[in-house]
């Protein structure tokens, strides 16, 4: 058999000390996650993650740093390899509908989404918002 990950990009997205996260049903389970998805055949991780920001939040992403790559096996025995980027958002497309998984968006702060933890789609959401407050960044020149 073929081991093959998903590859995955992710926006961590901070305002006012809060985070935007998705609520969507995953499998029939509502749960929270960064505004994420899969990398497409022919786009770059930057077309990618600015992409899924738009078809799940309506937000225009403007991705500023790569706050890491990070490598999960689901309980389930699934990988992920997830690319996740820090930035800011622009403008709001109020008329866009969202991606039919996406029930609502919430701006959340660390401590709601720590409450939320059992629903969080995965720890990744978690690792990614804590990697963001260390403060680390990475430039985006280092993709390629």
């Amino acid at each position: 058999m073929v081991w093959k990950p998903d590859v995955t990009v992710a926006a961590v997205i901070e305002r006012d000390a809060r985070f935007l996260l998705v609520e969507e049903r995953i499998r029939g389970r509502l749960v929270f996650n960064q505004p994420a998805g899969h990398l497409e055949d022919g786009e770059s991780l930057l077309e990618a993650v600015v992409r899924e920001a738009l078809e799940e939040t309506a937000w225009t992403f403007l991705p500023q740093s790569l706050l890491g790559v990070y490598l999960w096996r689901s309980p389930r025995g699934h990988t992920t390899l997830r690319f996740a980027f820090h930035g800011t958002i622009r403008e709001f497309d109020a008329r866009r509908t969202l991606d039919p998984p996406i029930v609502a968006t919430h701006w959340f702060t660390r401590d709601e989404i720590l409450a939320r933890a059992a629903a969080l789609r995965s720890p990744l959401v978690l690792s990614c918002i804590d990697d963001y407050l260390r403060g680390v960044r990475l430039p985006l020149n280092a993709l390629s």
